[in-house]
């Protein structure tokens, strides 16, 4: 664990696995510690805020955990994209799997509005849902080859997802209506989207622009400072910031609204910035 002790921010890292485990995606669990996906190790870690790390094996080394939520039991719920299922695992170490349709390859995960999970199927064209007793329903995207990427569940209790190949934005409502929004930039490569009180935001990472749709669908983007960042993941903090991560340099500004996060070349170069929500 090293601290970086700057004026701007204290910084502290934690090692949660072996070399080259590849820590991938974190959420934060009902029992106050963080879990974390490592996707190279096929495992998940718990970080206490103390600094202890437990690290639970999933079965398989190649079953690659990739994007991890909490579920409305208490456990957390994860993608393992290299074993086409759907993982869970209790507060206790207790893990599980439920498989779904070979060669869908699971990839992002949210807690729905129903208190189901809804994921996105990669290899497939699908968003689908499973129940907490395993129960899975499946529904075909109208686009081939889009890419379903990561997903969020929205204040009008729709879930949202980003279709990386398609350059899109899709909406599903709990009763199977599914609206494809075009983004206005061509070939941006949506991956991250999350979810604010009256918005959804995203980030594309071939375009290197952060973009809010509204309710209604209407669409703004703005271009980071640094195109070549590759924006990949944002997450809003209940507190009306955004954060963009890029490489390279590292820029705040007033009046955010969410946290994002971007990963690129070289890792030791990764730096974090924030957004004007004035898009």
């Amino acid at each position: 664990m090293t601290d970086d002790r700057s004026p701007e921010a204290r910084i502290r890292l934690f090692s949660v696995g072996s070399p080259k485990s590849g820590p991938y995606a974190l959420t934060a669990g009902p029992d106050g510690a963080v879990w974390i996906t490592l996707v190279h190790a096929g495992q998940i870690a718990r970080l206490e805020p103390g600094g202890r790390v437990d690290v639970y094996e999933l079965g398989s080394a190649a079953c690659r955990p990739s994007q991890i939520t909490t579920g409305p039991d208490r456990a957390l719920w994860f993608t393992r994209q290299g074993d086409d299922s759907i993982g869970r695992i209790t507060t206790g170490g207790e893990a599980t799997a439920y498989p779904v349709t070979t060669g869908s390859a699971p990839f992002g995960i949210a807690l729905g509005p129903d208190d189901a999970l809804w994921f996105t199927a990669m290899g497939t064209d699908q968003i689908a849902r499973v129940t907490t007793d395993g129960h899975l329903t499946e529904f075909a995207l109208p686009t081939a080859g889009a890419m379903a990427s990561m997903i969020t569940a929205g204040s009008d209790d729709a879930l949202w997802f980003t279709l990386n190949q398609a350059h899109a934005i899709g909406r599903l409502s709990l009763d199977g209506e599914i609206t494809i929004h075009p983004l206005p930039t061509p070939d941006a490569g949506p991956v991250g989207i999350a979810a604010a009180s009256d918005a959804i935001w995203f980030v594309e990472i071939a375009a290197g622009q952060v973009g809010r749709i509204s309710l209604d669908g209407s669409i703004r983007e703005l271009a980071l400072p640094d195109r070549g960042g590759r924006p990949h993941a944002i997450v809003a903090d209940g507190h009306d910031r955004l954060l963009d991560q890029r490489m390279g340099q590292q820029s705040r500004r007033p009046r955010h609204r969410g946290w994002t996060c971007a990963r690129d070349r070289p890792a030791t170069q990764e730096r974090a910035a924030r957004i004007d929500d004035r898009l």
